[in-house]
């Protein structure tokens, strides 16, 4: 057994055993901390398959962006998950349609190679053996997937307006600068001239 085939095997088995403690876990803080080591382990089967640019990411936008931001928000938020499940079974017929979806999609996909066999070889770009894996990833994707990559962008950019725009509440008893008002005042509402007479007050 060669270094790299005991670590894939010694990677795989953290991974698949912390993907399965994170739906079996009952803490949800437990469960992200899991999630955390499955991406940790996965990023590791990137690199062992030559994939660096890919384990790089899952380690520094998964790990350290969303897996983090996910603990955070389990831990500050104090959600009562065990009332989140008590409606759970009403979602089951839907989970089940989905899951059923996806299979056929996966056996669909696996079942493309031996039905066509050349399918892979045409969808391929010939790799640049010159250069390395990230710099042929982003010549690919900025030359060739230029207007795909620009379209993802936007969906996930109004992705993101739209979930602050459904999660911002204004409370009502709290002042706020209304800049517009205060750009579109008159003088003659911003300022008074008062003629004070020689010994009284205003």
């Amino acid at each position: 057994m060669t270094l790299a085939l005991f670590f894939f095997y010694v990677f795989s088995i953290i991974a698949v055993a912390s993907a399965l403690m994170v739906i079996a876990s009952r803490n949800p803080v437990h469960s992200v901390l899991f999630l955390i080591l499955c991406f940790v382990n996965a990023a590791g089967l990137f690199m062992i398959a030559g994939a660096e640019f890919l384990a790089l990411i899952l380690i520094v936008v998964y790990v350290g962006a969303v897996a983090v931001l996910f603990l955070f928000v389990t831990m500050m938020l104090d959600v009562d998950f065990a009332s989140l499940r008590t409606n759970m079974l009403q979602y089951a017929p839907i989970g089940v349609v989905i899951g059923v979806i996806l299979l056929l999609e996966l056996l669909l996909v696996g079942g493309s190679f031996v039905i066509s066999p050349t399918t892979n070889a045409v969808a391929t770009v010939p790799i640049d053996q010159t250069i390395d894996n990230t710099r042929a990833l982003g010549q690919l994707l900025y030359t060739r997937y230029v207007f795909l990559f620009e379209g993802a962008a936007a969906v996930l950019l109004v992705a993101m307006i739209g979930a602050i725009v459904l999660t911002l509440q204004h409370k009502p008893n709290i002042k706020r600068q209304n800049v517009g008002h205060q750009v579109s005042r008159k003088r003659s509402e911003g300022v008074e001239l008062v003629k004070v007479k020689t010994g009284q007050g205003v």
